[in-house]
């Protein structure tokens, strides 16, 4: 008996990032506000980490409020209708729901019915592991043009009394369009986990302690157990973060994967225009520039000192500011490397739009 020969999507050669798009909340959180939750200064929090001011979100806006924002202009700017896309793809750690996806929402809003779409949960790599999906789609024939979005709202997960990561953070969307190209825009991905660090960064309980604590607090408002229902009361896990085992792995580890992506790309560090780390840390920011002998004439993100830490949406978010500020390196190559809790980690060099 034959077997037919099946059909198969023409494979595409060459992707590239068509259109950029950002969603900065209106609320602006200066090192002073943050002070008055925890025992620091305006100086020392400049000092150690380069951040001035943060944006966050108010209470009525959601993440795929900030996604859409973001998706919005990507999309005008890429040329492309909602209509055209083959898959939408949100990276984020902050949507409230473990289902349905914030991506399925945000596809409706759009008018990208009925395309794929679905979550990445990969932290500050989000935004990178959705550009290596996102070029594989496009590359294999599954999608002609993906919509890829990093969204966060950080301060719905921090507790601003805590000082390993809460007055680092701030909320906001950034997004991208990857559609074919004639030429190379997007080189291959070097990405991967240590999963043997996976508590240097996470949640204070998970969802199943949340489940337990809440009957608890039930039972001993019942029984008028008093000490049981006073640790129940803050039941909504937050962020934390062992600080010194995350700057030592970044700043050592995650230059070495950024070579890499140089070199699987086929370029030297004086063919970039631009480097664009995850806005984690200025220290570890300078750091990298050092270890990657990085010429003067490369333009270094540094959206930090003005947004914070947005984790997946952090390059997309410091990529729009670049390019706002400078439009002169459009078209050129820019490194980019995410790199959090997981640990996970991910990198490309690409063509900016």
């Amino acid at each position: 008996m034959s077997v037919p020969t099946l059909k198969q999507a023409p494979v595409q050669e060459n992707t590239r990032i068509l259109g950029i798009g950002a969603y900065r909340p209106d609320i602006i959180v200066t090192n002073d506000d943050v002070c008055q939750w925890i025992d620091s200064s305006d100086e020392w929090i400049r000092q150690r980490t380069g951040i001035v001011t943060r944006h966050r979100a108010p209470a009525d806006v959601s993440v795929i409020d900030m996604a859409e924002g973001a998706a919005q202009e990507a999309l005008k700017q890429a040329g492309i209708e909602p209509s055209q896309l083959g898959a939408v793809i949100v990276s984020t750690v902050t949507h409230p729901y473990a289902t349905p996806s914030a991506a399925a929402s945000l596809a409706d809003r759009l008018g990208a019915t009925p395309a794929p779409a679905f979550d990445i949960s990969a932290a500050c790599a989000g935004y990178c592991y959705g550009i290596a999906q996102g070029d594989a789609l496009v590359r294999s024939g599954a999608a002609k043009y993906v919509l890829v979005v990093g969204a966060e709202k950080l301060s719905d997960v921090i507790d601003n009394h805590e000082r390993t990561i809460s007055f680092l953070l701030g909320d906001g969307a950034g997004a991208v369009v990857i559609g074919p190209s004639d030429t190379p825009g997007i080189g291959p991905s070097v990405w991967g986990s240590d999963g043997s660090k996976w508590d240097a960064i996470g949640m204070t309980r998970s969802m199943l302690d949340v489940r337990a604590l809440s009957q608890a607090a039930r039972q001993s408002d019942e029984s008028g157990d008093f000490a049981l229902l006073e640790e129940a009361q803050d039941l909504w896990p937050t962020l934390r973060q062992d600080g010194q085992t995350v700057f030592r792995w970044a700043v050592w580890e995650m230059a070495k994967v950024a070579q890499q992506a140089l070199e699987a790309a086929g370029v030297q560090a004086e063919d970039l225009v631009a480097f664009i780390p995850h806005q984690a840390n200025m220290r570890i920011i300078d750091e990298m520039v050092k270890k990657l002998k990085l010429p003067e004439s490369v333009t270094v993100a540094r959206d930090i000192a003005d947004a914070g830490n947005t984790s997946a949406a952090s390059i997309p978010l410091a990529t729009h500011r670049l390019l706002q500020e400078n439009p002169g390196l459009s078209g050129g190559l820019a490194l980019q490397i995410g790199f959090g809790a997981g640990l996970v980690f991910g990198a490309q060099v690409v063509v900016l739009p």
